[in-house]
C-alpha cells in the first residue's frame, strides 16, 4: 500500500527518493513527503495529493543532504491531509520516521505519552510510535535502542524507516507484516518497500524478514532481529529490467498490462508444459510431491482477484483431480478458527505475495499442521519464503492497480496444477495431452482477441454513462463474470455486480430494464442452451444484453445487442479467454470517463493492512 524510499551515501537524496516514490504511485496513495537531514537538522516537506503536489509545493533540489526518507501514504488513521501525511517527528524533531502498516495498541500508548506531557499534531497511529520512540531515547540516549524498545513494546504491522540528527549517518529499518527491501549500492544503500524503487541504481538487494531490522551506514550494514541478536543477510538480484515497469508508449500501464498477456501467460507455461506427456514439471513443488498424492481436501485462499482465480481453481481441480476443494476469503479464513487436518494442502494465492490477510491465513494453516503451497508474482515476498513450496506466476511486474495479467497467470498456473494433480491420480495420459495442447494455443487466442479492442472499445463508448452493469456466466465461467464485475468497480466506479446466470432470477432480475446493459459469458459448451435462455429472460424486461461467445455462433447475434467474439477452446480454458475483452471492456469504459485507470480512488496495490 504505502510507499518508503530511503537513501544513505553520497548524493543528493532528495531527488533520488522522489524519484522512487515516483515508481511507487502505482501501490495507491494519498500525501506524499520526504525527511532529508540538513546541515540545519530536520528538513520535512509533506502534502497532501500526489508527488506532483509536493513537487509543485517545494523545490526538491533545494534539500540539499545525502541521507533522507520518503513516504507515500494511503490513508488509515486520519483524514488524508498535509498534517496526516509522512514523515512523522517526535516532540523534540530530532527523530523522523515513516511508517506502512497498523499499530493496534496506539491508543494505550498514546494514553500513557498524554499523561506524560507529550502532545500531538496529526491524528494518525504513526505519530504516536514517533513520539514513543523520542520518549525512549530520552531515557536511553541510543537511537537503536530506543526504536528497538518501542518496537518491541507496539502490537500490529510495520514497515518502518527513522532517521536522526542524534545519529546523521545512519538509517535504521524494520519490519513485521510488511515488506522492506534493502539496495547495496557501491558506498550507498536504499531501503525501500518494493524493488520498482531501487531497480534505478542497483539489482542487488537484501529481503527483510519478518522481525528484522536493518542499520544502515555509508560503510555498510548489519541486520539483527528486533530482540538484538544478529541475522545473516543474503544479497540477491532483483530479475526485472526497467523497462518493465515503465509504460513502453501505451497510454497507461495497465493497458500494457493488458496487451502483455499472450507473453505472460507464455511466461507462465514455458518450461513446465510437458505436452507429449500430457503432463506438467512444477519443480517448485518437488519437496511436497507425496503430500499432494495423499491429500483428502485442498484449500484455497485469497483476496480480491486472486479469490476469483481461486474459485476457477476450485471448478479445475475437483473436474480433473477429483479432490475436493474450498475457497476461502483469507481475511475471513484467520479469524474464523476453521477446521484444518495435517493432510490438508493449503494455497495461498498473491500477486504481490505481501496481502496482510493472505499471509495470516497460512501462518493460521500452519499452526495446524497443514502443508501450505504459495503462488505468488513476486520473487522473493513474504509468502513465497513463509510456505512449505510453490510455483511463481512470471508475470514481471504488475503496475496498475487492477490486477489483468497477474490474474490470467494465476490460472495458468492453476491450470497446470489441476492438471499435475489430475495425472498423478484418474487423469489418463490423452487426456492431459488434450489439456496441455489446448493451454499452448492460449497465448495466440489471446492476441486474435486483443486485435478486436477497437469493437470493445466502441461498445465501452456506448455504455459509458450508465449507472449500473449485471455480468453473468455459469460454471467456469460465473468466476470470470465476478472477475469482469470487479474490473469495471475498480477502475471506472460504476456499480457492477457477478452473479451465476441462473441465479438472476432469484433476485437480480428485479434491477432489469432498459437502462441495465447484462452482460453473458456465453460460450458453446454443455450448459450453453441454458444460457440461452438466461438471455431470453432479459430481453423480455428490456435489457441491453452484451454477450462473450464463440466465434462461431451465428445464432447469439440475433438475441444480443453486441457479441464480442473469442476463439474456441476447452470449456475449463474459456475463463482465461473471456477475461480479456472483460478487462478491456473495463478499461475503455474508465478512460471514457475520465478516470484514473492505472491509480484508482481509494484503492491500493499491495494490500499490507486489515
Amino acid at each position: 500500500m504505502c510507499g518508503i524510499v530511503g537513501y544513505i551515501g553520497t548524493q543528493q537524496a532528495a531527488p533520488l527518493i522522489v524519484s522512487g516514490l515516483k515508481r511507487l504511485e502505482y501501490r495507491g496513495y494519498d500525501s506524499a513527503g520526504v525527511c532529508i537531514i540538513s546541515d540545519s537538522g530536520l528538513r520535512i516537506e509533506k502534502k497532501a495529493g500526489r508527488v506532483a503536489a509536493l513537487e509543485k509545493f517545494v523545490d526538491i533540489d533545494s534539500l540539499s543532504g545525502t541521507v533522507g526518507v520518503g513516504h507515500t501514504r494511503w490513508a488509515t488513521h486520519g483524514l488524508p491531509n498535509d498534517v496526516n501525511a509522512h514523515p512523522h517527528t517526535d516532540q523534540s524533531g530530532s527523530i523522523a520516521l515513516v511508517h506502512n502498516g497498523i499499530i493496534e495498541n496506539y491508543v494505550t500508548i498514546k494514553k500513557k505519552l498524554l499523561n506524560a506531557g507529550y502532545t500531538f499534531r496529526s491524528e494518525t497511529d504513526s505519530e504516536v510510535l514517533a513520539v514513543f520512540i523520542g520518549m525512549l531515547y530520552d531515557q536511553l540516549n541510543d537511537v537503536e535502542l530506543a526504536v528497538r524498545t518501542a518496537l518491541s513494546e507496539v502490537e500490529g504491522t510495520f514497515g518502518l524507516v527513522v532517521v536522526s540528527t542524534h545519529e546523521p549517518d545512519m538509517i535504521i529499518a524494520a519490519r513485521r507484516g510488511s515488506p522492506l527491501i534493502l539496495g547495496i549500492g557501491n558506498g550507498e544503500y536504499l531501503v525501500a518497500s518494493d524493488a520498482a524503487a531501487v531497480i534505478a541504481h542497483t539489482r542487488q538487494v537484501v529481503y527483510l524478514n519478518e522481525n528484522e531490522m536493518a542499520i544502515l551506514r555509508r560503510d555498510g550494514f548489519t541486520t539483527k532481529t528486533i530482540e538484538n541478536v544478529k541475522t545473516r543477510s543474503v544479497v540477491e538480484e532483483v530479475s526485472f529490467e526497467l523497462e518493465q515497469i515503465e509504460k513502453g508508449g501505451f497510454e497507461h500501464f495497465m493497458l500494457k498490462e493488458i496487451f502483455e498477456q499472450p507473453t505472460t501467460f507464455h511466461d507462465g507455461f514455458r518450461g513446465r508444459l510437458q505436452i507429449e506427456e500430457g503432463t506438467v514439471r512444477l519443480g517448485g513443488l518437488t519437496s511436497v510431491v507425496d503430500k499432494l498424492r495423499a491429500a483428502k481436501r485442498i484449500i484455497i485462499t485469497a483476496c480480491g482477484t486472486s479469490w476469483h482465480a481461486a474459485l476457477v481453481g476450485e471448478y479445475l481441480i475437483e473436474h480433473l483431480a477429483r479432490v475436493p476443494v474450498e475457497v476461502e476469503y483469507a481475511s475471513e479464513f484467520r479469524y474464523r478458527n476453521p477446521i484444518i487436518n495435517s493432510d490438508d494442502i493449503v494455497i495461498a494465492i498473491s500477486q504481490s505475495g505481501e496481502t496482510a490477510d493472505t499471509l495470516a491465513a497460512i501462518r493460521e494453516a500452519q499452526l495446524k499442521g497443514a502443508t501450505v503451497l504459495g503462488m505468488v508474482n513476486v520473487v522473493g515476498s513474504t509468502i513465497a519464503r513463509e510456505t512449505d513450496a510453490g510455483v511463481y506466476l512470471h508475470a514481471g511486474p504488475e503496475i496498475g492497480v487492477a490486477s489483468t495479467k497477474a490474474f490470467t497467470s494465476q490460472l495458468c498456473v492453476l491450470t497446470q496444477f489441476a492438471l499435475y494433480l489430475g495425472r498423478m491420480r484418474a487423469l489418463s495420459a490423452e487426456q492431459g495431452r488434450e489439456i496441455a495442447r489446448e493451454l499452448a494455443l492460449i497465448p495466440e487466442h489471446i492476441r486474435t482477441i486483443l486485435r478486436g479492442a477497437d469493437e470493445v472499445r466502441r461498445i465501452a463508448h456506448e455504455y459509458s454513462s450508465v449507472s449500473n452493469f449485471l455480468y453473468l456466466g455459469r460454471g467456469f465461467n460465473f468466476p470470470a463474470a465476478l472477475e469482469g464485475a470487479l474490473k469495471l468497480k475498480e477502475i471506472s466506479y460504476i456499480h457492477a455486480e457477478g452473479y451465476p446466470a441462473a441465479e438472476m432470477k432469484h433476485g437480480p432480475i428485479a434491477l432489469i430494464d432498459d437502462n441495465m446493459p447484462v452482460i453473458f459469458i456465453a460460450p458453446k459448451d454443455e450448459i450453453y442452451e441454458k444460457v440461452l435462455t438466461n438471455i431470453q429472460e432479459v430481453r423480455a424486461r428490456s435489457g441491453k444484453v452484451i454477450a462473450i461467445a464463440d466465434e462461431e455462433d451465428e445464432y447469439i447475434a440475433s438475441i444480443a445487442n453486441h457479441v464480442i467474439r473469442i476463439p474456441r477452446t476447452l470449456p475449463m480454458l474459456t475463463p482465461i479467454l473471456a477475461s480479456i475483452p472483460l478487462q478491456l471492456l473495463a478499461y475503455y469504459i474508465a478512460v471514457e470517463r475520465g478516470c484514473n485507470v492505472d491509480m484508482p480512488r481509494n484503492l491500493a496495490k499491495s494490500v499490507t493492512v486489515e
